[in-house]
């Protein structure tokens, strides 16, 4: 998916990046800046690489992508928050009705002589947008500031203000990597592996979800990626049982796998990242103790079912990353192979807040809005299927 910003001709503009990723190396997930245009590049195979969020309707296959692009400028200007949205078609479905016809009516029947129909309602219900936040006491933590291991530290889940009247939460799998070879599981069918680091999801109405948990970094990178599948249900998902406790996730070991949530109509994939090292200041002995508790927690990972791990829960980092690899010659005939499957649409949305406005109240932004920036957003197809 390609996303063309047009940004303001004067000079106020000082920054343009992807939410929850600035200062992150990778430069795929990086604009191309030539003169006042701003051209990002977004996988919609591999949507971990740049954090993309995808929403799967369970019931029709439609699927949804987005992301949200922050636009800073000079004090006078402020921030600006687009958000880019790809949309693609489920494949259609024949469903036969099979009417059985009665002859004779049930004993009892009786049918009334006047009936009134007082009121016709029709409506639809909204498409759930989610948010994914950690947050350290009342600040938000992004990409470009770094905690240390061992600070506490809070995950936020929580639907937009139209969605979260309507729809409930549940996490059902999230996975920790270091966006490079490593990746481990914290949370498997819906319960947390070690407390510890990760508590348990936690909610009060069901449409936000909250966990507390320890920061803590794999050896190699000071970038850490939470990749979780959360469950979007009619009013409310179901809870399970987790080490005494009634939580949005469970311990495989202590219970059976339960049965499919009936309220379940969206799976969505989201992912935000964190950045983590060492400070000087920072008590030795905390750091220590979680790098002990980090690898008992590999320990758990290697007890959990093959089938727990990347394999079919998640989109493995190492299969992902390889199928993002460009053909050497895009001409070939395995190209000509493959067919479309879905059909993509776009649609804008401009938003005006501050990074203090990112939660449940929705507020908006006392800013003035960015009146000449445009966005114009082109198709480049990434979504195939090899015959």
């Amino acid at each position: 998916m390609r996303v063309n910003v047009v940004l303001p001709s004067n000079d106020t503009t000082t920054n343009v990046y992807l939410e929850g990723m600035k200062g992150y190396p990778d430069p795929k997930c990086k604009p191309t800046v030539k003169d006042t245009l701003a051209e990002f590049q977004l996988s919609l195979v591999n949507i971990y690489e740049c954090g993309v969020t995808r929403v799967v309707n369970k019931i029709t296959g439609k699927k949804v992508f987005y992301h949200r692009i922050i636009i800073e400028g000079d004090q006078e200007f402020g921030k600006e928050v687009i958000s880019v949205k790809c949309i693609t078609n489920g494949p259609l479905y024949n469903v036969t009705h099979g009417i059985v016809k009665r002859d004779v009516l049930p004993a009892g029947f009786q049918e009334p002589e006047d009936l009134e129909i007082t009121s016709n309602i029709t409506g639809s219900a909204p498409e759930p947008s989610l948010t994914i936040a950690v947050r350290q006491g009342e600040n938000l933590v992004s990409g470009d500031l770094n905690v240390s291991p061992g600070t506490n530290l809070q995950m936020e889940i929580f639907l937009d203000k139209n969605s979260a009247p309507i729809y409930g939460l549940g996490v059902n799998y999230m996975q920790v990597t270091d966006t490079l070879t490593q990746e481990e599981t914290i949370i498997f069918n819906g319960c947390s592996v070690d407390p510890y680091l990760f508590e348990n999801f936690n909610t009060v109405d069901g449409d936000l979800l909250t966990a507390k948990f320890r920061a803590f970094k794999f050896p190699e990178s000071t970038f850490v990626q939470f990749r979780g599948t959360v469950n979007v249900c009619v009013d409310r998902c179901k809870g399970v049982y987790c080490q005494g406790q009634i939580a949005y996730g469970r311990k495989r070991r202590e219970i059976a796998p339960s049965a499919a949530d009936p309220n379940k109509i969206y799976e969505v994939t989201m992912t935000t990242f964190i950045k983590v090292d060492y400070d000087a200041a920072a008590d030795k002995g905390t750091a220590s103790e979680i790098d002990q508790k980090f690898r008992q927690l590999k320990l758990a990972n290697q007890k959990l079912a093959r089938n727990s791990r990347a394999g079919n829960v998640f989109e493995s980092i190492h299969v992902s990353s390889s199928k993002s690899v460009p053909d050497s010659n895009p001409s070939s005939s395995s190209e000509a192979a493959a067919k479309v499957e879905e059909t993509i649409l776009f649609t804008r949305e401009v938003i005006s807040q501050p990074e203090q406005s990112m939660g449940r109240s929705g507020s908006s932004s006392s800013r003035r809005p960015l009146l000449p920036l445009l966005a114009t957003f082109v198709l480049v197809l990434g979504v195939v299927t090899r015959l």
